[in-house]
């Protein structure tokens, strides 16, 4: 006998509901990435199956100017998600309380992010551990409540479905949370229709309530999944991806091909725009621009190739040059292979006893955080430091020597 859940689940068509939530978004909002309507459609869904996840990713618009349509996204999303709330003027106390129903989540939309994490976001601690918090289940923030000297530590829940828009990026604790939809201006060819609240509010909701129904009807199969994930998806990509890819394989249709597409798309399109740590691209200059295949290297020879990278801002580190001591202190922030922080050591030359850095003390960091090093190794803005260190090394005592004595990079290009 067929139960009246499995009558309902039969009568709704999850893939085609989709298909209609994707043309919703369509009609208002122009992407740069055909993948972003996809991630964009599977988030509206998950928001309305937020009890059978662990964890749930943000999905955030950002673009470099106003005007890109950031705003009318968020306004489309807020039409077919559950108990939304515009976080605008909200207070940090309200968006609490308005978390502590785990039966009744709210659906939280941040416009203007930037002013929560951006230069001008003053004093928002508490938004941002907000923000940061909420994207796992069980992680809660503990605040005083209560008037004068009577009052006690609460623990709120943080855990809720956050849809963010703003300018320029955000910090890395919330973009590798995230789905990224990168927004630029529309071009004059691209047209979408005008977004009407009184006409368009009420069939967007038409869909959210269909949405709910349908969620309903999945809730069984969703919870619990584990969502095969594409090759090379995994840590906090998966982390983030795992809640879209059970909708979509709910939904079943296209949507699962669809979903992992999108997926594999995204992940790289953040992965270009992502911008290395200065420790990083530390790491990597001296990788490729700096050692290039030598086994140890003068803390003097090291710094004046990285101060004559024009590209680079070794040469100008709060209005100076970069020193041996600041290199020390952001090496040492890293570990060699035997779990040693990462310092200069003695390096014996027919000239003396200079401080500099061996390879093998900088291999494991290299190999843990540096991308893969490029075919070519030599740029035009950094051909001349090229000259300096090709082929140095200890072998060549005499290099070394000359390295020491007066101008380090002028003695090794006359070599």
């Amino acid at each position: 006998m067929t139960s009246p859940q499995q009558h309902t689940a039969a009568t709704v068509d999850g893939a085609a509901l989709l298909d209609e939530v994707e043309h919703f978004h369509r009609r208002f909002n122009i992407f740069s990435l055909e993948a972003a309507y996809v991630a964009v459609t599977l988030w509206d869904a998950h928001a309305h199956l937020m009890d059978c996840f662990d964890s749930t990713p943000r999905i955030a618009f950002l673009s470099p100017e106003p005007g890109s349509g950031k705003s009318r996204a968020l306004e489309v999303i807020q039409t077919l998600v559950p108990n939304d709330v515009l976080a605008a003027q909200a207070s940090v106390s309200a968006l609490f309380r308005s978390v502590s129903e785990p039966d009744n989540l709210p659906t939280i939309l941040f416009d203007e992010i930037d002013t929560i994490f951006g230069p001008k976001a003053g004093d928002n601690e508490d938004l941002r551990g907000f923000v940061n918090a909420g994207h796992r289940r069980g992680v809660g923030v503990l605040r005083c409540v209560g008037e004068g000297s009577k009052q006690d530590s609460h623990r709120f829940e943080t855990f809720c479905a956050v849809a963010l828009a703003g300018l320029g990026n955000l910090p890395d604790t919330i973009m590798t949370r995230s789905v990224i939809i990168r927004m630029r201006k529309r071009a004059p060819n691209e047209k979408v229709e005008p977004f009407r609240q009184r006409k368009h509010i009420p069939q967007g909701n038409a869909l959210r309530d269909r949405l709910a129904t349908w969620a309903d009807t999945v809730r069984d199969l969703v919870d619990g999944a584990w969502p095969e994930m594409p090759d090379g998806v995994s840590d906090r990509p998966a982390d983030v991806w795992e809640p879209l890819l059970a909708v979509a394989d709910a939904a079943g249709g296209a949507w699962p091909e669809r979903a992992r597409a999108a997926c594999i798309e995204l992940i790289k399109a953040a992965k270009k725009g992502d911008k290395a740590s200065l420790g990083v691209q530390l790491l990597t200059d001296l990788r490729d621009q700096v050692f290039r295949g030598a086994d140890r290297m003068p803390t003097a020879v090291i710094l004046e190739c990285l101060n004559a990278m024009e590209e680079a801002p070794w040469g100008d580190m709060g209005g100076t040059p970069l020193s041996s001591r600041t290199l020390a202190k952001m090496l040492g922030e890293y570990v060699t292979g035997d779990n040693e922080p990462i310092k200069p050591r003695s390096i014996r030359t027919a000239a003396g006893v200079p401080k500099g850095y061996y390879a093998a003390d900088l291999a494991d960091a290299w190999l843990r955080y540096c991308p893969p090093p490029p075919e070519t190794s030599a740029t035009s803005a950094t051909s001349a430091t090229a000259q300096g260190t090709e082929g140095f090394s200890v072998a060549d005592e005499s290099r070394v020597a000359d390295t020491t004595a007066t101008s380090p990079l002028f003695a090794v290009r006359s070599a």
